[in-house]
């Protein structure tokens, strides 16, 4: 008890404002929001508004040592023994008791989770994990890590009967885990959890600084909508990734297929289904007026720019909401795009990989849904394009008019925010093509084409660690270990 009847440091948990109360995007007036109505009625969110799950979330920006509540979560290292400042806040509040305990753990595994008493703390227990230490080409293995270390400790918190438990940042300190990507791991794994096992856990506190608060608060509508309206919002903005039901990662090629009715024909049972599939889908039923008068305007140049913007915008947004609802994960499969790294301007990287797209096998729709699901959260900022063309055939060439399909579909954020796309290994046959489609199908993209003829000129731009190159590739094109790379047109060796 604090003395003379001083006004305690800590937080008791019941006192703090609940996302659920605090506002939401209600009273504004979006077109995105009425253009995606239609589409999302037959596409729901995979995280829907859920008022019973928003009363248990709370953000709390401050120290997590200083709640009280059931249990805090500590982010540690392998040995438990990690001096960042959120262990050194805890261990400062808890005494010197809770070193000894520690020891007595002799460490924990990256993504564990483990348990010891919270001493001093107001909090009953405190529960340590371990998040992964991220590098770019182990991106997966850090996502399952991650995905690990707030899994197990909702599950502690679960088996303990714990009717309260705060978060920190996990991994994103020291451990160099993107803040951004860390941040939608923690709310997808959380939601998940209270939705399929939390019955019992009353309240889930996400306790940040004043760094990490805008993250949270930007990406938190995403998975606990806090209405209907915002719901429909924040459907286009969930990322491509939103792992299974738990909100584990997904590896697609570790997964196994198994037909539900192995050897029988489903064909006819299905017909009737797929023709009514179809109803509502044309431009009748979803009242959108005389869309061949809107088409004649625009041939006749009657319809002004704002006009004609915003119905690309709604057409984008349309493809959006299918891509969000669509099962890609055969796209996915291909690891033909991926983010990487960042290059030496500090923005984002992606790459493709043009012979893991066997154009003659995929639906090509399907693929054009995919590159707009993965980018579209990508494109809100600067970004730069790799892409491989090494050791291509033709079966791997992307045609003229499925690009330029693609290029007249997405939005504008795609064309302005990309800065540089970088050719890697091209063919004189591809240089000619790329002329030809960059100066007569599009505008705009011919002087952010690079052509780049070997992996050393690529790292010039790129540094090497920054960026996941795919093993043949390197066979096709071996860096020798004894060059240092600087950042400029020049490489010393």
């Amino acid at each position: 008890m604090d003395p003379l009847g001083a006004r305690s440091q800590f937080v008791d948990v019941q006192t703090l404002s609940t996302w659920e109360r605090q506002p939401d995007l209600e009273g504004k007036d979006t077109d995105e929001c009425n253009d995606c109505l239609d589409s999302q009625q037959a596409f729901p969110s995979p995280f829907p508004y859920r008022e019973d799950i928003n009363r248990k979330i709370v953000l709390y920006n401050g120290d997590v040592a200083l709640l009280n509540c059931t249990a805090i979560v500590n982010t540690s290292n392998e040995t438990l023994t990690d001096k960042n400042p959120i262990s050194e806040s805890i261990h400062k509040h808890a005494g010197p008791e809770l070193r000894d305990e520690l020891l007595k753990l002799k460490g924990c595994r990256t993504g564990e989770a483990k348990m010891t008493k919270g001493f001093s703390l107001a909090a009953r227990f405190i529960i340590h994990t371990v998040g992964p230490k991220y590098k770019a080409k182990y991106r997966t293995a850090a996502e399952s890590s991650l995905y690990s270390c707030y899994r197990n400790v909702m599950q502690l918190a679960k088996e303990q009967a714990m009717v309260s438990v705060a978060f920190c940042v996990v991994s994103t300190g020291k451990r160099g885990y993107p803040l951004e990507d860390a941040t939608h791991i923690a709310f997808r794994t959380v939601r998940r959890f209270l939705e399929n096992h939390g019955e019992s856990i009353e309240t889930v506190v996400f306790a940040v600084t004043d760094v990490e608060e805008p993250t949270y608060r930007k990406l938190l509508p995403l998975y606990y909508p806090r209405s209907e309206v915002e719901e429909r919002v924040s459907l286009p903005l969930i990322p491509a990734d939103i792992g299974n039901s738990e909100g584990e990662p997904v590896v697609p090629e570790r997964q196994i297929r198994i037909a539900e009715k192995p050897g029988i024909d489903d064909s006819e049972e299905d017909t009737l289904d797929s023709h009514l599939g179809q109803v509502g889908t044309h431009a009748f039923a979803r009242m959108e007026g005389d869309v061949d008068k809107q088409r004649k305007l625009i041939l006749q140049g009657q319809l002004s720019d704002a006009t004609m913007q915003k119905q690309h915008q709604r057409n984008y947004n349309r493809w959006l909401c299918r891509a969000r609802a669509e099962d890609l994960s055969d796209i996915a499969a291909l690891k033909a795009l991926y983010q990487t790294g960042v290059d030496i301007y500090g923005r984002t990287v992606m790459v493709l990989v043009g012979r893991n797209v066997p154009v003659n096998l995929i639906d090509m729709e399907k693929a054009l849904l995919y590159f707009i699901h993965v980018m579209d959260h990508i494109t809100v900022k600067e970004y730069v394009m790799v892409y491989f063309h090494t050791l291509t055939e033709e079966r791997n060439h992307l045609d003229s008019e499925f690009l330029k399909k693609l290029y007249e579909i997405v939005d504008a954020k795609f064309k302005n925010n990309l800065k540089a796309f970088y050719f890697v290994h091209p063919s004189f046959r591809s240089k000619v093509s790329t002329w030809f489609f960059t100066t007569f199908s599009v505008s705009g993209l011919k002087e952010k084409v690079h052509h780049i003829e070997n992996l050393r000129q690529l790292f010039s731009c790129i540094l090497p660690e920054q960026i996941d190159i795919p093993p043949f590739v390197l066979d096709y094109d071996p860096v020798s270990s004894f060059c240092r790379i600087i950042p400029s047109t020049q490489i010393i060796c």
